[in-house]
């Protein structure tokens, strides 16, 4: 297993936001962890990036290629994430800063994790920007004068630029239209054929689930009520809130253009 979670428990003064939780990654494998907004996802996903709020306490142990992620002093944890665990965020316009172009954004981030060579940095954002279908030209724009959908993919560029073993994408579709979240999805699932890496897909959309998950964990008020392979979980869940979300989700697979239907019925 690349990630462990052992009975991990978020607290703040007043209350549980997640509750003895516990789930592993394989390497290499798509994991979805689906529920409502307040099931906890992000904020445990945020725990194994030592990501959390000031007023919240992580207890339990996150496990990661052997090192215990809770336990690792923020120094420490800084070269494990970006390098080694990477993120892209429901919010990812909030990641760009409006003055600096996407040529700056991508240098920046690598020499934070130690890429020291211009020519090297340089080389590595042309690469970057095409791997995700984007013009090298791009580099000298500004975040603001390019698409939601643009601005989606240079985050996925910026998340796999140091080849990570673990991606967690935190409903990196909620903000895009339908056609454009499926590219988005067809992108990444590329990449992640290309790169091996593992990825923690947070989403409540269904549809995307059936479509690219090869396990999945559903999590209810903070709780983990139900884990299993894609297809147990989809055909023959077992507790009724799972079998209420199915139900209440839009029919798996209509719409899609053939491409990701194909990748649908893998």
């Amino acid at each position: 297993m690349i990630l462990s979670v052992e009975q991990l428990t978020i607290i703040t003064r007043e209350k549980q936001l997640v509750k003895n939780v516990s789930l592993a990654i394989r390497e290499g494998e798509w994991f979805a962890l689906v529920g409502q907004s307040g099931s906890g996802k992000s904020v445990l996903s945020q725990a194994i990036g030592q990501m959390l709020a000031p007023n919240l306490k992580a207890e339990g142990k996150i496990t990661f290629q052997k090192k215990d992620l809770l336990a690792l002093s923020k120094k420490e944890m800084r070269t494990v994430r970006g390098g080694k665990i990477a993120y892209i965020f429901q919010d990812y316009q909030g990641s760009f800063t409006p003055f600096r172009t996407i040529g700056q954004h991508l240098d920046e981030y690598q020499k934070a994790h130690g890429v020291h060579s211009i020519k090297t940095r340089l080389a590595q954002t042309k690469e970057a920007l095409d791997s995700v279908g984007l013009n090298e030209s791009v580099a000298d724009q500004y975040p603001f004068q390019l698409s939601g959908g643009q601005l989606q993919r240079v985050s996925i560029a910026m998340a796999l630029l140091l080849s990570p073993d673990l991606l967690i994408a935190d409903e990196i579709t909620t903000a895009l239209d339908s056609v454009s979240g499926h590219r988005i999805l067809e992108l990444l699932a590329k990449r992640q054929k290309e790169t091996g890496c593992a990825i923690l897909f947070i989403t409540h959309d269904w549809r995307h689930v059936r479509r690219c998950a090869d396990r999945i964990a559903v999590m209810k008020e903070g709780e983990m009520i139900e884990s299993g392979g894609k297809h147990r979980i989809l055909d023959h869940p077992q507790h009724h809130y799972t079998k209420q979300l199915i139900e209440a989700a839009p029919i798996l697979g209509r719409g899609l253009p053939s491409g990701l239907q194909e990748a649908g019925n893998r």
